[in-house]
């Protein structure tokens, strides 16, 4: 599985007991301003904005919430211009970490960021060190009691590239784009949705054999993610299924 699928899958569970909603509303709606304010505030015709008032409304945002996020995304209400900023670096034993970040200042994030990842044994590093590795994707993730064939026909009718087995659920694949028509297409078709994201998919992946690898790298992740300016984080780890199990004990 790949580290995306993996990290998804860890953060799906950790969200059903994660008592800090408020941080979690916060991040969707910066996503929803920058997404208007760079594409226009009509969701029909702004696919990453499509894409971003999917997420929040499945995270239960309020309706007014996003409404409002939009408005001060297009400069109809007045609010914070965020830069958005991809950072790349290392986490230990080699794994490569990508991070969507959004932020209205630079420096301190840098600064903060670079921090995380010096005390917990990774590195920043350099623009274009890790990214030849990651191709943006959408990924939608289906519930397993469908069957397969059905899966197939609803989502590769709608755009879907492929249909992976994941052994608790289906993994579709397809472009950025086409993610809102897919899930749409499934739950159409009464397939249950467990999430539908555009996320980032490592061409390469790196073993980790041991559940003190595990928990190096996933303590970094978690730090990264609880970062306020800190959207995505994305990283190209492979953790097998028996030592995830021993982790999460």
């Amino acid at each position: 599985m790949s580290g995306h699928s993996k990290w998804a899958t860890i953060k799906h569970q950790k969200a059903a007991k994660d008592k800090t909603r408020g941080k979690l509303f916060a991040k969707l709606i910066r996503q929803i301003e920058v997404a208007a304010r760079e594409g226009g505030g009509d969701p029909d015709s702004n696919a990453t904005l499509r894409t971003m008032v999917g997420k929040a409304r499945a995270a239960s945002v309020p309706l007014d919430t996003i409404e409002r996020a939009i408005k001060r995304g297009t400069g109809e209400l007045e609010g914070v211009t965020y830069e958005a900023i991809t950072y790349e670096g290392y986490a230990p034993g080699g794994v490569a970490i990508m991070m969507d970040v959004l932020t209205d200042n630079r420096n301190r994030t840098g600064a903060e960021i670079r921090s995380i990842f010096s005390k917990l044994g990774g590195s920043l590093a350099e623009p274009g060190a890790v990214s030849w590795q990651f191709s943006r994707r959408g990924i939608v993730v289906a519930d397993r009691s469908a069957a397969e064939d059905d899966v197939m026909a609803a989502a590769l009718e709608a755009g879907a590239d492929d249909v992976i087995d994941d052994g608790d659920s289906w993994r579709i694949t397809c472009e950025p784009g086409a993610v809102e028509d897919v899930r749409a297409a499934l739950e159409a078709a009464s397939i249950a949705v467990q999430s539908a994201d555009v996320t980032m998919v490592s061409s390469t992946s790196v073993p980790l054999a041991s559940a003190e690898d595990a928990r190096k790298v996933l303590r970094v992740m978690d730090a990264l993610e609880e970062h306020d300016d800190v959207q995505d984080v994305y990283a190209n780890f492979d953790i097998p299924d028996d030592i995830l199990q021993t982790v999460e004990a």
